[in-house]
């Protein structure tokens, strides 16, 4: 009976370390990536909803009754949204390994030479990486994952990532939802208008200053980016709702 294939564990060190290393990398980018899609989308929709109808009711309980149910139904359908397409990407991830697995059988020389095209890029030379090439050619499944992940720049998703995701999303869209609809419950409708703008536009450029600190970009400039966002949102649904604003009774 053959011996099991080699797993990332017995595999050269430094080349074992790498690919750990970009493993955790993604998980971590595709975490952080669900909780601002998921925050941002709640923070911008449901602040452009209660704007809208704070400018043509004027009343404040609508305005709270409409913001609780677009946060919801928001939160809702962005998980929603995020589960399925993670599935789709697992889909098409699982897809292309089998795509990679034909090549490795038929044309085995030329993914050797991509192989060793992208280990030299990650600074293995000479005997290491021989030795390197050689133990990845051993293990197809290794041989494999390195070419998703570098060849074609996609990476694991695992089933339970699309429930991850949803979670994740859903509440991050909750509590996005929430931000700019808090100054309603406890100020006066015009005051509110103004605080609900503000603390969205803080919020948003802080998480743009975070993202661009955690992956990569200019902090200032990410933040102002999606802080205008907040903003331009706001202009749009307080300007829609102006023009079907209700006039007040005599």
């Amino acid at each position: 009976m053959s011996a099991p294939p080699p797993h990332i564990d017995t595999l050269p060190t430094e080349l074992g370390e790498a690919l750990r290393h970009f493993e955790r990398a993604q998980s971590s980018k595709a975490s952080l990536s669900d909780i601002i899609l998921g925050g941002q989308d709640g923070l911008v929709n449901v602040l452009g909803v209660i704007l809208g109808v704070a400018a043509a009711s004027g009343d404040q309980r609508l305005v709270i009754a409409a913001g609780l149910a677009a946060a919801f139904a928001e939160s809702i359908s962005m998980g929603a949204v995020a589960y399925t397409s993670t599935l789709a990407d697992r889909d098409h991830y699982l897809s292309q390994i089998e795509r990679e697995k034909r090549e490795i059988h038929d044309m085995p020389e030329v993914e050797r030479a991509e192989i060793e095209v992208i280990f030299r890029r990650w600074g293995f030379e000479g005997e290491l990486l021989d030795r390197s090439v050689e133990q990845i050619m051993k293990d197809e499944r290794a041989w494999v994952e390195v070419m998703m992940n570098n060849e074609l720049k996609l990476s694991p998703i695992e089933s339970s990532r699309a429930i991850r995701s949803a979670f994740i999303v859903g509440l991050s869209a909750i509590v996005g939802s929430l931000i700019p609809l808090l100054p309603f419950f406890f100020y006066p409708i015009g005051p509110s208008i103004l605080i609900s703008i503000s603390i969205t536009a803080l919020t948003l450029f802080g998480a743009g200053v975070y993202k661009a600190k955690t992956m990569v970009g200019d902090p200032g400039k990410s933040g102002l980016e999606m802080a205008a966002i907040g903003t331009i949102s706001a202009l749009a649904g307080y300007l829609i709702g102006a023009l079907f604003s209700v006039p007040a009774t005599p």
